[in-house]
């Protein structure tokens, strides 16, 4: 494993662009990827559940891993999301982000299957295999499987598995006593400050998509423990931060996108476009933080 652990630092989840026919849009990928990295985040994490993975063809979905690696530069990171309903299908994806070129995953338990302790060590076991770093992607809202603190010190027993995206700030603790080998990255915009302050070494952010160099900023201040700056920031911005936790996330962040000039495209059904009144709380929220970014 290389020295350096590029899953650390702000790495964004990124969405999947569509065009209007629904197809995917590759250059505006690639644009995003290479916009997000010149603005200082240290990478980006394509199909998650914010990049719509579950509605990718196969083809789709390593074209999109390929294009993502293909569009950072040298220094920055590529995490794939790697979700699959069985093992051998998270492994396959693994796989290909291995030839990809990808320098981790962002592995979640099998995907509806809510599996025995067992079961899921096993699933992790096999995606490890592959030989790139594994990151944990612990959220049973996605997945149906709760990743415990005592069952992620099992899965953590595998080599190979490397860090937690943890989205709970109660487990941090848990988390550090029984696995200290493991690095804790922020799994949810809106504790970006609470998990960090406590020890978390990066973030898995989804704000980022439309205000990468506020929020690179704001996790700087929070990993240095400025309280005296961050603290007042991370208020304005929570509002805009909380979107993460809510259902329409997906649709939520590439609408923000637009808002600041960026492409964010169409969901692909079931996800539709979101109501007017959401829009104007969206947008409401938006200018709050970009008032705080024009001060920077």
């Amino acid at each position: 494993m290389a020295a350096t652990r590029p899953w650390q630092g702000v790495i964004v989840a990124i969405p999947t662009p569509f065009r209007a026919d629904l197809s995917v849009d590759y250059d505006q990928l690639q644009e995003h990827v290479r916009w997000l990295t010149d603005e200082g985040c240290q990478g980006v994490a394509p199909c998650g559940s914010l990049g719509e993975y579950r509605s990718l063809s196969d083809g789709e979905r390593a074209d999109v891993v390929r294009a993502a690696v293909e569009a950072v530069p040298s220094g920055c990171a590529v995490v794939p999301g790697v979700g699959g309903y069985g093992s051998r299908q998270a492994r396959r994806w693994a796989e290909q982000a291995q030839a990809a070129g990808a320098q981790a995953v962002l592995a979640p338990p099998p995907v509806g299957h809510p599996g025995t302790a067992g079961e899921v060590v096993a699933h992790y076991r096999e995606v490890a295999a592959v030989g790139l770093p594994v990151v944990v992607y612990a959220d049973p809202a996605e997945t149906t499987v709760d990743l415990t603190p005592e069952l992620l010190a099992r899965v953590a027993e595998t080599d190979g598995v490397v860090a937690v995206r943890e989205r709970d700030v109660r487990r941090l603790h848990h988390v550090r006593d029984l696995c200290p080998h493991l690095d804790v990255l922020v799994g949810a915009d809106d504790v970006l400050l609470e998990l960090t302050v406590c020890g978390a070494t990066g973030w898995i952010g989804k704000s980022p998509n439309a205000l990468p160099r506020l929020s690179r900023r704001l996790q700087r201040l929070c990993a240095a423990q400025d309280l005296a700056a961050a603290l007042p920031l991370y208020a304005q911005l929570h509002p805009l931060l909380r979107w993460d936790s809510r259902p329409e996330v997906v649709q939520v962040v590439k609408l923000a996108m637009g808002f600041v000039g960026r492409y964010g495209g169409p969901c692909r059904p079931p996800r539709g476009p979101l109501p007017t009144e959401t829009e104007a709380r969206l947008s409401r929220d938006l200018r709050r933080a970009l008032r705080a970014d024009a001060q920077l």
